[in-house]
């Protein structure tokens, strides 16, 4: 786990927002109630709610991933997101223990 990574990555509202919204996709992404969310959320389902250029979106994606805060699955062409509540409870400990 690399604290500096994961404290740059919460340093943005933006990609706060997306951690939010990913700890309950059920309710923040209604449209993709029917696909399920076994493999998270599809990244176009996160950039619409979001409202912001496909770019800046993969490039939060991509340093929530960094930091281990958030997982990927490929399906066909689709990727989808989801939280890595491991590295949730990780970071809990280690904001109770050393910080």
């Amino acid at each position: 786990m690399d604290e500096v990574e994961i404290f740059k990555a919460l340093s943005n509202k933006g990609r706060l927002q997306i951690l939010n919204w990913l700890k309950n996709p059920e309710v923040h992404f209604p449209g993709q109630a029917e696909k399920g969310f076994d493999y998270g959320v599809c990244v176009g389902q996160i950039q619409t709610k979001l409202g912001l250029t496909q770019s800046t979106v993969s490039e939060y994606l991509t340093i929530l991933q960094r930091a281990g805060l958030i997982t990927s699955t490929r399906t066909a062409q689709w990727t989808y997101y989801k939280r890595n509540e491991e590295a949730f409870a990780a970071l809990s400990e280690l904001i109770q223990k050393d910080i």
